[in-house]
């Protein structure tokens, strides 16, 4: 895959990915101003989180990081890649079909585990009774993501990348009727998100039928392959459950103070966006295409994909990392704070906001330097770096909320992020020139970063002047648009002027997607 081709890639998937984040923020705007932070919101996002929690277990973040590299290998070399995603697809649904039982049955014992604060108050039985409702997600959701992970593995990004919108369609959907007909708006939430598990799988399977991918469920069997499959997505499962701990940590520490668990999701789906829209992304993209160019031992091509993703990845992130930590206090204000979410809410959630966008680089960065181990099914270094992080996590979440309450949670996990990326980079020394930013990508970054910083102190002296009409409830929304239209133009030409964008690239890129 060409710079060009793979930048074409990455917009594509972007663009769905934003537009999936955009109406994920009208999702998230409609459940603050309906639920507001407090027993309903703070249930209904530990519940939500528990699917979530199993899915970056036995989806995207894991079993997708060795089922992705062997397929594209299948798929390159003609070696009946269909049967083994058939095979894949059939242990991963057995498995899911157990595991959601088993939660069911348990989820008491899962809240506690997970939410643990929540005992002896209404939020703790309003959670077992929402995840009950969810779980199911798990099955239709990680079965879809494998599909995704084929359709990826052939250069097909749409369909994939489209069945996330459908979520958020459909939950903006359910709240605004239960609001028309005077229904109860969390459960509309809860019973809905199953029934989007389903049509979302069945997107990605028509898509990947129409791709001429022949994979159906059949029979169960231990094969070499599978036992292959499963050697390689076990560590890869284990690092996905650690980063998980360490927003289970987060949760935690938040679930003692009250309204934090609200306060935290809402930042967090914030930093989301453009983690969402470029790292993912960028993910995605760059995890088959590696994968092909090892099996072909293209080398100079391998190096030159991974810097031009690192370097699309970063002129998209740091300004978007500075943009948070300059206005975050804009942006809640005008996204989130009306009905029950106050001005207080807007505060604790901007202090939030400003502390993950300075993670925010870090946590992209993971996203690009993983696939270099994932490619190479090397998911072990990986795990064994994750648990460091989630230590660090630990320690600074668990020793600082004593002193500093709930924000200690934000503050672990952008110090673990951080971590984290130091530690891929050094493991990535073994192998060689093929693992290394080349040199166009370390004499653009320092212009990123100068054009990020201009722009953040014109954000910083617009908000001193618009500021009035960011309060104003017919003026906020115009005004916002305005200071994030005057950021964006401001970068563009700060970056231009340094040279840190490839105009030929970008052009080329767009007319590609």
């Amino acid at each position: 895959m060409k710079p060009p081709r793979l930048l074409a890639g990455v917009l594509t998937v972007g663009v769905w990915t934003l537009l999936s984040r955009v109406l994920g923020f009208v999702r998230d705007v409609l459940i603050a101003g309906f639920l507001g932070p407090g027993p309903l919101m703070d249930a209904f996002v530990a519940a939500f989180r528990l699917p979530n929690l199993f899915r970056r277990f036995f989806a995207e973040g894991a079993f997708n990081a060795a089922f992705v590299p062997m397929f594209s290998k299948r798929l390159e070399a003609e070696e009946n890649a269909d049967g083994f995603a058939s095979l894949a697809m059939s242990g991963l649904a057995l498995v899911l079909l157990a595991l959601t039982g088993l939660a069911m049955v348990f989820m008491p014992a899962l809240v506690w585990a997970t939410a643990e604060g929540f005992s002896g108050d209404a939020r703790f039985d309003l959670t077992v009774e929402f995840g009950r409702v969810v779980f199911p997600y798990i099955l239709f959701i990680s079965l879809a993501a494998l599909l995704s992970g084929v359709l990826n593995a052939t250069g097909r990004f749409t369909a994939a990348a489209a069945a996330p919108v459908m979520l958020n369609v459909m939950l903006c959907t359910a709240m605004g009727y239960a609001v028309m007909t005077g229904g109860q708006v969390v459960q509309a939430l809860v019973w809905t998100i199953p029934f989007a598990g389903v049509v979302q799988l069945a997107l990605v399977w028509v898509a990947a039928h129409r791709a001429g991918r022949n994979i159906r469920l059949v029979r169960p069997r231990w094969t070499p392959e599978m036992r292959q499959l499963v050697r390689i997505a076990v560590p890869a499962a284990l690092a996905g459950g650690v980063m998980q701990i360490n927003l289970l940590v987060g949760q935690q520490v938040a679930s003692n103070f009250e309204n934090a668990v609200s306060w935290l999701y809402a930042a967090d789906r914030l930093y989301q966006l453009p983690l969402g829209v470029v790292g993912i992304a960028v993910g995605i993209v760059l995890l088959p295409d590696l994968s092909r160019r090892l099996r072909a031992r293209d080398d100079l091509g391998a190096r030159e994909a991974l810097s031009r993703a690192g370097e699309i990845s970063l002129a998209l992130t740091i300004p978007a990392a500075v943009a948070l930590v300059v206005i975050p206090i804009p942006l809640i204000t005008v996204l989130f704070e009306r009905g029950a979410f106050g001005t207080d809410d807007t505060a604790a959630t901007a202090l939030a906001v400003a502390i993950y966008g300075l993670g925010l680089p870090a946590f992209v960065l993971q996203k690009v330097l993983q696939p270099l181990y994932f490619a190479r099914e090397d998911t072990r270094r990986p795990f064994h770096y994750a648990v460091v992080a989630m230590v660090v996590n630990v320690v600074i979440a668990i020793g600082l909320a004593p002193f500093i309450g709930w924000i200690a949670a934000a503050i672990a996990t952008t110090v673990a992020g951080w971590a984290m990326v130091w530690l891929l980079l050094r493991g990535t020394r073994p192998f060689g020139d093929v693992a290394r930013f080349d040199a166009r990508f370390r004499r653009r970054l320092w212009r990123i970063t100068l054009a990020a910083l201009l722009m953040g102190a014109v954000l910083w002296a617009g908000v001193l002047l618009i500021g009035p009409f960011l309060g104003l409830s017919g003026w906020r929304w115009l005004a916002l648009l305005v200071l994030i239209l005057l950021g964006a133009l401001t970068y563009g030409l700060f970056g231009r002027l340094f040279g840190a964008f490839d105009k030929r690239a970008l052009r080329s890129a767009f007319r590609r997607g």
